[in-house]
């Protein structure tokens, strides 16, 4: 995939490398972010789909600081503050009701902890907009990927409080996102 090779490896080693405790990632899929997350970590991955899981063991091989599990993300099934982190990478375009998936990583993370969001989300720029409008319905007829989401809106409707929407590429297609609790 191009854009893995020109953009996403790179937007990948800069939220999850200096990570650490515990860490739940949400749509672990089929384990592309492992390879990156620090040996210091201890990560739980979820996701629902149980062919994808299985290509993420494949991935994680023997690496005893990760566990996966087969889990919805509107329904986390974790105490309430258990994680230092919750990251989502190219996610919250799939899951059927991002806001409640969102409202339920804010209610596992600790009041100290961090949701560390790589996503892509409809634009504010009018042409990219329109563009996004445009193959939105073969987009998530291919894939379930929504691309018109207004993800930054959802992380604060959630409750949560933006630290940082760093803009990477296509205007502010995608975006780097750090919020607390």
């Amino acid at each position: 995939m191009p854009l893995e090779y020109l953009f996403f490896r790179r937007w990948r080693t800069e939220i999850l490398s200096g990570l650490s405790g515990k860490v739940l990632e949400v749509g672990v899929g089929t384990g592309r972010n492992l390879k990156y997350y620090p040996a210091g970590c201890f990560l739980t991955g979820i996701d629902n789909s149980a062919g994808m899981l299985e290509k993420a063991r494949e991935k994680a091989g023997g690496m005893q600081n990760i566990t996966l599990l087969l889990m919805d993300a509107e329904h986390l099934e974790f105490p309430d503050n258990s994680f230092d982190y919750v990251v989502t990478t190219f996610v919250l375009c799939t899951i059927p009701d991002p806001l409640k998936a969102l409202e339920e990583m804010r209610r596992v993370l600790k009041p100290s902890g961090e949701l560390m969001a790589l996503e892509h989300m409809h634009s504010s720029n009018p042409v990219i907009a329109l563009f996004e409008d445009l193959i939105n319905p073969f987009l998530f007829f291919l894939f379930g990927d929504h691309t018109t989401r207004h993800t930054l809106k959802n992380i604060e409707e959630a409750g949560f409080i933006v630290l940082e929407a760093k803009r990477l590429a296509f205007k502010d297609v995608f975006r780097k996102i750090r919020a607390k609790p």
